[in-house]
C-alpha cells in the first residue's frame, strides 16, 4: 500500500516498478542503431568493448547506489550534491540535469516521429510532426498527473514491451548466426577502440533518471541500490546478446542504418523487421515516459530546498504529483521539439550527464565522513568505495578530455545560465512582499 512521503507526495513506487523504471530510462533509441556503428569501428572487436564498457559504467552505478541509499527525498542527482557541496553546486547540478531531460525528450520526440512516418510518411513534417508531438507530450504528462501509480504502471508496460522485441530478437537470432563472422579482419587501432567505448557510455547509461523520484518510492534506501543493480545484470548481457547476434546474423552490419531491423529480417523475413521497428517506437516512447517522469522532480526538489519558486514544489490535492512542474517541463519539452533546435544539444547533454556522475561519485567519501553528522548511514556501503570512487572520477575525466571545444563551451553558457537563474531566485526571495 502507498503511503505519503514529506511534501504531500505519495510513495507510489514498489521494488519491481523501480527496476522497471532503471530498465525504461537506459535502453532507449541507442541500442536500435548503435550496433552498426560500433562494428564499422571494431568488427568482432566490438564485444570487447561492451564489456569494457560495462565495467566503467558499472564504477559510477556502485556510487549512485551507495549515495542513494542515504536519501528517503525527490531530486536523485541534484540532493545529493546540494548535501555533499553546498547550494551552489547543488543548484548546477539540478539544473543541467533537469536540461539534459528536457533536450533528450525533445531528441527522442522527434525520433519517435521519424520512425511513425516510414508507414505514415504525412507525419514527417508539417501538421501532422506537430500534432504526433503534441499528442504524445501531452499524453505523457496527463499520465503523470494522474499519479505515480499510474505513470509507475505505464512505465512497467512500456518496459515489456521494449524488452520483448529484444529478446525474441536473441532467442531467434542466436540460432541463425554463423561462426565465421566473428573472425576479425584486423586489429583495430587504440583510438577506434576509444572511439566506440565514447559512443557506447551513452548507451549504458540514463540510469541517474530513475534516482529522482526517490521521494514517491516505499523504502527507497533499500529499493533503489537493488534496483539499478538488479537492472544492469539485464541490461549488460542483453546489449552483449544483441551485439553477437547482430555480427552474425547481417553481412552488412557497419553499413546499415536501422542494424537490429536489418538483421531480424535476414532471419525473419518482413515480420521480424516489422516486430523490430514496432519495439524501436515502444522503447522511444518508454523513455520519454521516463523523462517526463523524472524531470519535473528536479524542479519539485529544486523548489522545496527554496531555490526555485514555492509554486513547483506544490502538489495537486487529489492525485498527489507536483502538477506545475509537470506542466511547466512537458511544455518547454514541446517546445524544444517543435523548434528542432534540440540538435544542437546532442554534446551538451553528454556532458552535464558526465559532470552529473562526477559529482555523485565525490559525495562518496564526502558523505563517509559525514556520517552521523546530518547524514544518514548507507543502506549499501560499496566495497572499496573511496577507490571506486576515484576510479570512476579518473573514467569521467578521460570521457571529458575527448569533449570538443564547442561542446565545452556550450556547456560553460549552460552553466552561467544557470547562476543567474540561481541568483534571480535568490533576489526573488530576498524581495520584501509589497504593502496591501
Amino acid at each position: 500500500m502507498a503511503s505519503m512521503a514529506r511534501g504531500g507526495l505519495v510513495r507510489g513506487i514498489g521494488r519491481g516498478s523501480m527496476v522497471a523504471l532503471f530498465i525504461n530510462s537506459v535502453i532507449g533509441a541507442g541500442i536500435f542503431g548503435l550496433p552498426s556503428r560500433v562494428h564499422e569501428l571494431l568488427g568482432p572487436y566490438a564485444l570487447l568493448a561492451y564489456v569494457a564498457c560495462a565495467l566503467l559504467v558499472l564504477l559510477v552505478v556502485l556510487c549512485f547506489a551507495e549515495v542513494g541509499s542515504r536519501f528517503e527525498d525527490t531530486g536523485g542527482p541534484y540532493l545529493y550534491a546540494r548535501t555533499a557541496f553546498g547550494p551552489f553546486v547543488g543548484f548546477q547540478v539540478g539544473w543541467l540535469v533537469w536540461l539534459t531531460r528536457v533536450t533528450a525528450f525533445a531528441a527522442l520526440c522527434n525520433l519517435l516521429i521519424d520512425y511513425l512516418a516510414h508507414p505514415w510518411p504525412a507525419l514527417a513534417s508539417g501538421g501532422g510532426r506537430i500534432a504526433v508531438a503534441t499528442l504524445a507530450t501531452v499524453v505523457i504528462a496527463a499520465v503523470n498527473i494522474r499519479g505515480v501509480r499510474t505513470a509507475a504502471i505505464v512505465a512497467n508496460v512500456f518496459t515489456v514491451g521494449k524488452l520483448v522485441p529484444l529478446v525474441l530478437f536473441v532467442a531467434i537470432g542466436l540460432f541463425f548466426v554463423e561462426p565465421a563472422r566473428y573472425v576479425p579482419a584486423s586489429t583495430p587501432a587504440p583510438m577506434e577502440f576509444t572511439a566506440a567505448i565514447l559512443l557506447l557510455v551513452f548507451a549504458f547509461t540514463g540510469f541517474e533518471t530513475a534516482t529522482v523520484p526517490a521521494g514517491e518510492v516505499r523504502e527507497p534506501r533499500r529499493t533503489l541500490p537493488f534496483a539499478i543493480l538488479a537492472s544492469m545484470a539485464v541490461i549488460v548481457p542483453l546489449y552483449l546478446l544483441i551485439q553477437a547476434v547482430a555480427i552474425g546474423t547481417l553481412p552488412g552490419l557497419a553499413d546499415s542504418t536501422t542494424p537490429l531491423a536489418d538483421a531480424a529480417g535476414s532471419f525473419a523475413g518482413s515480420l521480424g523487421a516489422s516486430v523490430i521497428v514496432l519495439g524501436a517506437v515502444v522503447s522511444i516512447s518508454g523513455t520519454l515516459n521516463g523523462l517526463v517522469l523524472a524531470a519535473p522532480r528536479i524542479l519539485y526538489a529544486m523548489a522545496e530546498q527554496g531555490q526555485l519558486p514555492a509554486a513547483f514544489a506544490r502538489t495537486h490535492a487529489r492525485y498527489r504529483t507536483p502538477y506545475l512542474a509537470i506542466g511547466l517541463t512537458a511544455a518547454c519539452m514541446l517546445v524544444l521539439t517543435l523548434s528542432g533546435s534540440f540538435l544542437t544539444a546532442v554534446a551538451l547533454s553528454t556532458i552535464t550527464r558526465l559532470l552529473a556522475y562526477a559529482a555523485t561519485c565525490l559525495a562518496v567519501p564526502v558523505l563517509r565522513r559525514r556520517e552521523g553528522a546530518g547524514v544518514a548511514a548507507a543502506a549499501f556501503t560499496v566495497p572499496a568505495g573511496t577507490w571506486v570512487a576515484g576510479v570512476a572520477m579518473l573514467v569521467i575525466a578521460w570521457l571529458v578530455l575527448h569533449a570538443g571545444v564547442g561542446e565545452l563551451r556550450n556547456v560553460g553558457i549552460a552553466m552561467a545560465v544557470g547562476a543567474l537563474l540561481m541568483w534571480l531566485a535568490g533576489r526573488a526571495r530576498r524581495a520584501p512582499a509589497s504593502p496591501a
